[in-house]
């Protein structure tokens, strides 16, 4: 049982993509397996691929395959960090090349790069985030010749209804599963019996991990106190995503109202709880936080930090985008959705730093549970 919840090799990797990168939004150049790209304000160059394998198949050879990513973009120590380690991976393993966009702080041009990227001759291109899926209908009903995976939703059209395109597959996770452990861990690790979420922007998606989390400690200590969830901005602010200052003033009104562990959903603002739990950390009073999508241990990397990382909530979208990539390569492309959560290996929690050791065998239980069907995890807050 423990083989699909631990901390998976491709994670460690991660943590020397992200060695080189920044986490302010600045535009910057960066060094991938594909050679130079400047990621952020929608600035880009196309990559060419420089294969590391030996010996194998270049089955990407002469293709191209373009990444857009959301608000963040590189460096934001999750999950855009995680769509772009499976892309450069892939260009690596594979030898195709391909153009990279970040969209500006506020996201508006996220259909300005999907229709820049087609325009541009990308074949496959990953929309990485749920933010896009309205854009993914528009520009994917003009290039109906290009293929589309996105992360976290489905194509919607103007009415915000689901469309189901023959050129577009859905990535989706059940984060909720992954959220419940973390609302376990949380409970039992937690001293001053209180604890609290951030959430980055107040949408059904993030709405998830708040579930899953607080059904979790209630599951593991009904008697927790659980704080009112901190949203950091509401839709169509989408910049709740990538504001460490913003997410540090959360944390601190949560720690500041007893909380002693604090799970985050926030992207690139979660940046801010790890500093705000090592700032109010004392001798008496040790704080933890507790990460999202990538093993945040690694990903942060200053020690200080680290220390304070009970743990992670992780969430495959290496992988999912990985196997878009690959079955694309390969001519088995589907469209539609995709799901994948404990029982699928999509979603997890991260060991690193041995801080909850003492508890994974509960955890894992629970996370048994949740796959035989024995504990079904809300999608919505009981609230």
């Amino acid at each position: 049982m423990k083989r699909f919840m631990r901390v998976f090799a491709a994670l460690a990797a991660l943590a020397l993509v992200l060695a080189a990168c920044g986490d302010d939004g600045a535009a910057e150049t960066t060094t991938t397996a594909g050679g130079p790209t400047t990621t952020a304000g929608g600035d880009t160059t196309t990559t060419a691929a420089e294969p590391t394998t030996t010996g194998a198949e270049l089955i990407g050879e002469g293709r191209v395959i373009g990444m857009a990513f959301d608000v963040g973009g590189r460096g934001d120590l999750s999950f855009n960090d995680l769509a772009a380690l499976a892309w450069d991976d892939g260009m690596a393993m594979y030898g195709y090349a391909g153009e990279e966009l970040a969209p500006d702080a506020g996201g508006e041009n996220r259909e300005e790069n999907l229709r820049l990227l087609a325009e541009s001759g990308q074949e496959l291109i990953i929309a990485n985030g749920f933010a896009f899926a309205q854009n993914v209908w528009r520009v994917g009903t003009e290039f109906p010749d290009t293929m589309f995976a996105i992360t976290d939703d489905c194509p919607q059209d103007d009415t915000f209804t689901v469309v189901e395109m023959p050129n577009v597959r859905c990535m989706l996770f059940s984060e909720e599963q992954g959220s419940f452990l973390m609302g376990v861990a949380a409970a039992m690790k937690s001293t001053s019996g209180t604890i609290g979420f951030i959430g980055g922007v107040q949408v059904p998606l993030i709405l998830k991990f708040q579930a899953g989390f607080e059904a979790g400690a209630l599951a593991a200590n009904p008697d927790i106190e659980i704080l009112p969830a901190v949203y950091l901005t509401q839709v169509p602010d989408f910049t709740g995503f990538n504001d460490p200052v913003k997410g540090k003033e959360a944390a601190l009104a949560l720690y500041g109202q007893g909380a002693d562990v604090i799970f985050h959903a926030a992207g690139g603002s979660g940046l801010g709880l790890f500093q705000a739990a090592d700032e109010l950390s004392t001798d008496d009073s040790f704080l933890w936080a507790i990460g999202v999508d990538s093993d945040q241990y690694n990903t942060v990397g200053d020690p200080a930090l680290q220390e304070h990382i009970l743990t992670s909530m992780l969430k495959r979208v290496d992988v999912a985008v990985g196997k878009a990539i690959l079955d694309f390569l390969e001519g088995s492309f589907t469209p539609g959705a995709v799901r994948l959560g404990l029982a699928e290996e999509g979603v997890g929690y991260a060991t690193t730093g041995g801080f909850i050791d003492d508890i994974s065998a509960e955890l894992d239980d629970y996370a048994a549970q949740i796959i035989d069907g024995t504990i079904v995890v809300p999608t919505e807050p009981e609230a």
